[in-house]
């Protein structure tokens, strides 16, 4: 299975890197689902100034291999590429994308919304929110988690 880790501070170009995945499957793969995730520009009713994302090298590309792991332990995938940005963000920047791909979509849809969702609860990031001209540390929510622990559920 072939499969990225990155973890950058500067943006990332979908296209390309939906061009590069596909060249790489050498027509292989007859799927390739993505997520993009932003961020957003209000939370609770505030204005987001800026998302901060920080991480620890040792630990962070790791934490999210193990998640690939998990995932090609559940579906037949053919590959799997995380992007993940850190440093200070602003509000409708590009945070994370996500690609899999498989021989069919019903892996590559569930592969990818897997991923995204242990991202959320288990890859080793420290958030920092700016809303307001306050700051504040942000950990995983109970949707996020409850959404995590679904995939445990019996026919996951």
């Amino acid at each position: 299975m072939l499969r990225s880790v990155r973890v950058i501070a500067e943006d990332f170009d979908v296209g390309v890197e939906w061009s590069a995945l596909r060249t790489a499957l050498h027509g292989g793969s007859g799927a390739i689902a993505a997520f993009c995730g932003l961020v957003r520009d209000r939370v609770d009713q505030e204005t987001v100034t800026t998302l901060t994302l920080e991480h620890y090298p040792g630990m962070t590309e790791p934490s999210i291999e193990a998640i690939i792991d998990r995932a090609e332990a559940r579906w037949p995938l053919d590959a799997v590429w995380v992007i993940h940005r850190v440093g200070a963000l602003s509000p409708a920047d590009q945070i994370v994308l996500v690609l899999t791909a498989s021989a069919h979509r019903d892996a590559a849809f569930a592969g990818c919304e897997f991923v995204m969702d242990y991202l959320k609860t288990d890859a080793v990031f420290w958030k920092k929110e700016t809303r307001g001209g306050v700051s504040h540390w942000v950990e995983s929510t109970h949707a996020d988690r409850r959404r995590a622990s679904d995939w445990d559920a019996p026919g996951k």
